[in-house]
């Protein structure tokens, strides 16, 4: 019998939980065992009436930008509840490619999307952005977030509008249920998350679990989590593909370590 790569680990999947199944499932057909710890909730905005009335002068702006794959769900959910298309805006653009890859979902055929550098300095980079003066830019997001994309594009000369089209919010969950579970490696998607999950934990809990594998898709989370002091942080490639293979790489060296 083969033996699966990922058999009788334990993965602590920390995604919003309606976000978790692919990762989920993907562990499961690897032979490792997901626990579900969703450390953040995303909903919709309540004030429908304010982000209706954003969205109908979006034929009058140049560009749209949607920040994340919860920023296409939620934000072309709303520009079709307008009876708008995503063709009423010139240019469209974001900065990750499970984003573009929402984005192609819903119709989108061009999306202005970096190739390295999945995050605001490796949209900000690319050519089509760099002379925008006099654009209209309106960006799709949650409530709050970095400021970077919007005050670089503002000081190349360009109009920006944010546009709240989901809510994200801390979900309370028993620590003592993550520490019962002893996972053999931890995924964190944000570093919001990752901040919430640090103050979830006392000095105790954080002692134990700085010593497990974390993984984690981006630079900045990393970094994040090296100031925490997490003794062993596995930085990925995007997605949840990129976490995948991180973590198929490191059981198959644990296994003949």
């Amino acid at each position: 019998m083969i033996k699966l790569p990922l058999a009788g680990l334990k993965i602590l999947v920390t995604r919003p939980r309606d976000q978790a199944t692919p990762l989920a499932q993907a562990i499961e057909q690897a032979g490792g065992v997901p626990l579900l710890f969703p450390l953040l909730d995303i909903t919709p905005v309540q004030d429908c009436q304010t982000l209706q009335e954003q969205i109908s002068h979006l034929p009058e702006f140049n560009l749209a930008i949607f920040i994340s794959p919860n920023a296409v769900q939620y934000g072309m959910a709303a520009i079709h509840a307008s009876g708008m298309s995503p063709g009423c805006v010139p240019k469209i653009a974001t900065v990750g490619l499970g984003s573009a890859k929402a984005l192609r979902a819903t119709g989108v055929d061009y999306v202005i999307v970096p190739t390295e550098r999945f995050d605001s300095e490796g949209l900000l980079a690319l050519p089509e952005l760099q002379h925008i003066a006099g654009w209209r830019v309106m960006i799709f997001r949650g409530d709050g977030g970095r400021e970077l994309l919007a005050d670089t594009l503002k000081s190349r000369g360009a109009t920006v509008e944010y546009v709240t089209c989901y809510r994200r919010s801390q979900v309370q969950q028993p620590v003592s249920e993550l520490l019962r579970a002893q996972p053999d490696a931890i995924t964190v998607t944000s570093s919001e998350a990752l901040g919430y999950l640090w103050q979830m934990l006392d000095v105790q809990a954080r002692l134990a679990l700085c010593k497990m594998p974390l993984f984690v898709p981006h630079q900045r989370i990393a970094e994040l989590a090296h100031r925490q002091g997490w003794g062993q942080v596995h930085l990925t490639g995007a997605g949840d593909e990129g976490l995948l293979s991180a973590l198929l790489v490191w059981a198959e060296r644990k296994a003949i370590s």
